[in-house]
């Protein structure tokens, strides 16, 4: 195996079993983190802020022997790897953005994440984001492949809801970190499904545009889960990262 890890960080309301095919085969050849987000299950939540998300992804890397590694984030964990970025540079060898964006919420955005955390914490229960897959997945998935959203609903049933109500406070309290990654000088991939309803190829071309090391990866026929929707395109695009990490004059 390389010494370069990969660090795959999942989106909401999700954890680590979304990465599981793409980890799978990645894992042949790389060693795989996929640590779940914001801190291990056994571990109190901290304050809402994705900073500290960041913390605990590079208290993994270091505690597991590691030095730099290629991150990989969907969605929020998009949004985690580029906090981990600003406050831990050290840690970061490459960084593959899927499905996610580099910018704020608009005030409106932000007011309905602080309502529907607001909704899980007096529910008690997650059901106020349990129809999410018929946003999070594709037209294409949604249509032809009942089983994959059959499993991310019962992923989604799953979650904590206080961890589901900390990810909305979070993610709603963001800032714009396009700077951050504008100034990074490694290689950059970004990935979106063209079907992607949340983030989208718009977002995705305004990472691209950022950043001169930056490849633009659109997968067809699948949503904002592609690393659920079509593992072997991202795991292609993570390899592909992977290679140009190892080989940075090629």
């Amino acid at each position: 195996m390389t010494t370069t890890p990969i660090v795959l960080l999942h989106a909401f309301p999700l954890d680590h079993r979304m990465w599981g095919d793409v980890a799978a085969d990645l894992g042949t050849t790389h060693r795989v983190l996929a640590p779940d987000l914001p801190v291990a299950a056994d571990e109190p939540l901290p304050d809402p802020a994705l900073e500290h998300a960041a913390d605990h992804v590079a208290a993994v890397i270091r505690s597991a022997g590691y030095g730099p590694a290629v991150v990989a984030g969907l969605s929020m964990g998009g949004y985690v790897a580029l906090a981990l970025l600003e406050r831990h540079p050290e840690l970061v060898a490459g960084l593959a953005l899927v499905d996610t964006k580099s910018t704020a919420d608009t005030p409106e955005a932000a007011a309905k994440r602080r309502a529907v955390a607001d909704d899980v914490q007096a529910a008690g229960t997650v059901d106020p984001v349990r129809g999410m897959p018929e946003v999070l997945l594709g037209e294409t998935t949604r249509s032809a492949r009942p089983d994959v959203v059959e499993r991310v609903t019962a992923w989604i049933g799953e979650q904590d809801p206080a961890r589901v109500a900390w990810a909305q406070r979070a993610m709603a309290a963001r800032p714009d970190r396009t700077d951050v990654l504008a100034e990074f000088r490694g290689p950059v991939v970004v990935v979106v499904g063209d079907e992607d309803q949340v983030t989208g190829v718009d977002s995705a071309e305004h990472m691209t545009a950022a950043v001169d090391q930056a490849l633009l990866v659109v997968v067809p026929r699948v949503g904002h889960l592609s690393a659920v929707e079509d593992p072997a395109a991202v795991r292609t695009a993570l390899a592909e990262l992977l290679q140009r990490v190892h080989e940075p004059s090629s």
